[in-house]
């Protein structure tokens, strides 16, 4: 019987030193790692404020950050990567609130906790809306004003 479960040296010298490894499988193209500060997939490190969301299908993981930015790792045996790549994403934010600003539609305003603990929000438009519209964005940080003060942030 196995009473620890120690992480593999491949893995540990993969992760940053500060990091602390939740969970990894590894797939065809390399590890993937999900430590308490970030989800490592090859050799790219995204820090879970940065991850949007994560997909998973037959071939394996699909991750989006919140640029928009789009990644793959073949996973044919997951293991417990796809209940932490949700459980650290959700962790990560700390106001998730929808505001309508028109007629036309709202924005959707984020509040991410990176790992120095400090906050990052983003505006999330309605597709039918235009985030370079300077009324737009106006009316989207007055609503963040607002937002932070009701929320004491």
């Amino acid at each position: 019987m196995k009473l620890f479960n120690r992480v593999p040296a491949k893995v540990r010298t993969v992760v940053a030193p500060t990091d602390r490894v939740l969970t990894y499988a590894e797939g065809p193209d390399g590890y993937v790692i999900a430590t308490d500060r970030a989800l490592y997939l090859g050799g790219t490190r995204l820090p879970w404020f940065q991850v949007d969301r994560g997909v998973w299908d037959e071939k394996g993981l699909t991750v989006v950050t919140t640029a928009g930015e789009s990644y793959h790792a073949l996973l044919p045996e997951p293991g417990r990567i796809p209940e932490a790549v949700r459980e650290r994403v959700t962790a990560s934010i700390v106001v998730n609130q929808y505001v309508p600003l028109d007629v036309r539609g709202g924005v959707r305003l984020v509040a991410r906790k990176t790992d120095d603990d400090r906050m990052i929000w983003e505006f999330v438009f309605d597709a039918e809306l235009d985030p370079a519209d300077p009324g737009l964005r106006a009316l989207a940080e007055q609503a963040l004003e607002e937002t932070r003060r009701s929320f004491g942030i």
